[in-house]
């Protein structure tokens, strides 16, 4: 089966609608409905048949969507842990959010706070109170997606270990692999379960059920296979034993790579950079195991389409018939024929399967 699959990046809506994602977009519920209508609108009307949806890079799924969905701290995984230790939101009304830097930088595992505890902060109290007042409205019309969910298919999402530790201790963090082991171990077992705990708990709240994690572990190119296995592949695996299947996402090359991601129990799926080789892929994890993978962003910037057709051909030869989504995440400099030319070469395909779109009543 062949899919294709793109979300809509903040910066190109705002170039687009003059959207403006300030503070209010992402605490105000209200706002966050009218905004992400008026971009799934948008979307749906400007991009017919390319399965794209306004939504964080690849976390919202256009198949669980409708136009009923309120997003309640609808704010990147590990940007909401880092504000519950103490960091700064910073929004930026024409691109993504961010948080003030390493907020835990020098701090000892040993003075981190229970898990548990993060559950009293001001804001949990608040997306709570959010949740249930959208739940009680008189006319019931409007469905809550709780924080850490990005649509109703009750897949939850977090960033992993290694790139929660990256945000929330900075840099230093992979050189403290290498002379500080045990205490890296330690802080990211705390981030695991801070994540389980935090997910559960919106899940309860939402009344959302969890039904399989991703897991974003953009840094884990950066580092060796020895190191994934030794600290990232047996906490992905705990938290795979927690919350659900996990779909593993790694950003850049990971070729190298897929044979420690093969120790992490229960992997139900795989969200790959585009330069990482599908081939190898499936020799590690043989042909049933899902593989979603996104082109480079100089094959969606460039001025013709020859060089994505060529990674879409060869993937698809690689993926010996596997089941196979291309996604892809629009931004600002990006040329839409090119991406085009893929959704129409996947369409091609005789087992292209398109995606449902919503009903207009949705």
């Amino acid at each position: 089966m062949i899919t294709i699959s793109g979300t809509l990046s903040k910066a190109w809506m705002h170039e687009q609608l003059g959207v403006a994602f300030d503070r209010d977009y992402y605490f105000d519920p209200a706002k966050r409905l009218a905004v992400d209508r008026q971009c799934n609108d948008y979307a749906l009307r400007e991009f017919p048949g390319m399965g794209l949806f306004y939504s964080e890079s690849n976390l919202g799924r256009l198949a669980h969507w409708d136009a009923s969905q309120v997003l309640v701290g609808g704010i990147q995984p590990n940007m909401i842990l880092g504000m519950l230790v103490g960091a700064e939101f910073i929004p930026a009304e024409d691109r993504d959010a961010d948080i003030t830097p390493a907020p835990l930088a020098g701090v000892s595992p040993a003075d981190l706070p229970s898990p548990e505890d993060l559950l009293s902060h001001d804001l949990i109290g608040l997306f709570d109170d959010q949740i249930e007042s959208i739940r009680c409205r008189k006319d019931a019309s409007l469905l809550p997606v709780p924080p850490f969910f990005w649509d109703a298919s009750g897949r939850v999402a977090i960033h992993g270990v290694l790139t929660t530790a990256q945000k929330l201790w900075g840099e230093a963090v992979f050189l403290d692999m290498m002379t500080e082991p045990e205490r890296c171990k330690q802080i990211m077992a705390w981030i695991a379960e801070a994540c389980v705990v935090l997910c559960r708990h919106f899940s309860q709240v939402g009344d959302l059920p969890i039904a399989s994690v991703h897991v974003g572990e953009c840094s884990c190119c950066m580092v060796s296979p020895a190191s994934v296995t030794d600290f990232v592949a047996p906490l992905t695996a705990s938290i795979g034993r927690e919350l659900g299947p996990v779909r593993l996402h790694s950003c850049g090359a990971s070729t190298h790579l897929l044979e420690a991601f093969a120790e992490i129990e229960n992997l139900g799926a795989l969200d790959l950079g585009g330069e990482t080789t599908v081939g190898k892929a499936r020799e590690v994890f043989g042909a049933q195991m899902p593989i979603s993978i996104a082109p480079l962003p100089e094959h969606m910037s460039d001025e013709g389409a020859g060089p994505i057709l060529e990674w879409a051909q060869t993937v698809l030869s690689d993926n010996a018939g596997g089941p196979l989504e291309y996604v892809y995440h629009v931004e600002p400099g990006y040329n839409l024929d090119t991406i085009r030319a893929l959704a129409d070469f996947a369409s091609r395909q005789p087992d292209f399967d398109p995606i449902p779109l919503p009903s207009p009543d949705r």
